[in-house]
């Protein structure tokens, strides 16, 4: 007997869907605005690689482990392409129908993805996301009559945030809250900054799991830094022991189903002495202002400059080491930005109701510098009609942050 091992097959294991992130309809309304895009620039059908696309129009948050993965859109269908490692998961987690390739012969993948789009079609595709190897790969394989890069349009279809992610990212802000109270409660000298990040990873996990419990858990954490490791944003932690009188850096990061947000505050422990709160009290006010800036019809690059003003004028511009806010949405620190919602002199994007993002003022005093530290306070804030709203509620500042 002999045994045929497939290129390819489909492995709908359990015969039915799982809960997904939001409803079909959203989903539908997604690859509608997809398929607009996919009009206006003449398009066959678009092979979207990366995990916020995929996740974005699927559902499916794929885990590449080294393998590529895909969502295929014609202007008919909508398939994902996993690799036969994740079984039956791919296909019960995402809104459309699945391909499984299999690893018995090199460059199954792409034969899987060709099987939906045909070849010699007019394709889009994520020219951010694909490798040197992988674009050669896709012209081998698909032998495009052209190819037209989708990365920015597909980035502008995120930032417009629809009521329901809005439902979603508040809930993250909700959990982020609650992530930093369990932080705040673990303080203490003598404490870990692995100790206290771990009080705070655990309580978000728990308390994702109490509003979404049809939902997969994974990637939420903590970036707690103490002392000098709170001078960048995304160091990481230590097992430095906490002192009196350090400042503290609090970072939480709840993950929903791909769906990423974040609390950051500065804190110190016990005390905090005149040049510490001389720069932590011009950032609180640089945040406060930076926020009443957030409107519609206001750009980033003038906030930026008016942030930028805040700070000349009290002689702290040169402590300052990046933007100012950015998007919220399919993102993580290790995938996903929509770089053109970025509180920075160089993005002109004006801003809409629906729009989601960060006010995130920062100052870095060198160590051996007076008030030496990091100093960081972040809120998410959706746009409206007339203004923003603010959905972050853990206190930020000295007089309820000193802790200890």
């Amino acid at each position: 007997m002999t045994l045929i091992r497939p290129e390819m097959y489909r492995y709908h294991n359990g015969g039915r869907k799982d809960a997904l992130p939001f409803a079909d309809e959203e989903y539908h309304q997604r690859i509608a605005g997809l398929r607009d895009i996919m009009e206006m620039h003449g398009l066959d059908a678009v092979v979207l690689t990366s995990m916020h696309n995929v996740a974005y129009y699927s559902g499916f948050l794929y885990c590449s482990f080294g393998r590529p993965y895909a969502c295929v859109v014609t202007h008919a269908d909508c398939v994902t392409i996993s690799a036969g490692i994740d079984a039956g998961q791919p296909w019960r987690r995402s809104i459309s129908d699945n391909i499984t390739y299999t690893d018995w012969k090199r460059d199954n993948y792409w034969r899987a993805v060709a099987s939906v789009t045909g070849t010699g079609k007019v394709i889009g595709c994520e020219a951010d996301h694909l490798t040197m190897e992988r674009a050669e790969k896709l012209n081998s394989f698909l032998q495009p009559k052209r190819g037209v890069d989708i990365s920015a349009a597909t980035m502008e279809q995120r930032m417009r945030k629809s009521p329901a992610e809005i439902v979603m990212i508040t809930h993250g802000a909700n959990v982020a809250d609650v992530g930093g109270y369990a932080i705040r409660d673990a303080i203490r000298e003598g404490a870990t900054e692995l100790e206290v990040s771990i009080a705070g990873r655990d309580a978000m996990e728990r308390e994702i799991a109490r509003r979404f419990p049809d939902a997969e858990y994974r990637d939420t954490w903590v970036w707690f830094q103490s002392g000098l490791n709170t001078d960048g944003a995304h160091n990481p932690v230590t097992n430095r022991k906490l002192k009196r009188g350090d400042i503290l850096s609090l970072n939480c990061f709840p993950m929903i189903s791909g769906y990423y947000t974040a609390l950051e505050r500065t804190l110190f422990v016990g005390e905090c002495d005149p040049a510490s709160l001389k720069v932590w009290e011009a950032n609180v006010a640089a945040h406060e202002y930076g926020i009443s800036l957030l409107k519609p019809g206001a750009s980033c690059s003038e906030v930026t400059q008016k942030i930028n003003e805040f700070f000349a004028e009290r002689d702290m511009l040169q402590y300052r080491t990046f933007g100012y806010g950015h998007s919220f949405g399919v993102l993580s620190h290790y995938y996903g930005r929509e770089a053109g919602l970025e509180l920075r002199e160089d993005i002109d994007t004006v801003l809409e109701p629906g729009m989601v993002i960060s006010m995130e003022p920062m100052l870095t005093i060198a160590d051996g510098q007076p008030g030496a530290g990091g100093y960081r306070e972040h809120d998410i804030l959706v746009i409206t009609e007339d203004g923003n709203t603010n959905i972050t509620g853990y206190p930020y500042g000295p007089g309820f942050n000193i802790v200890g």
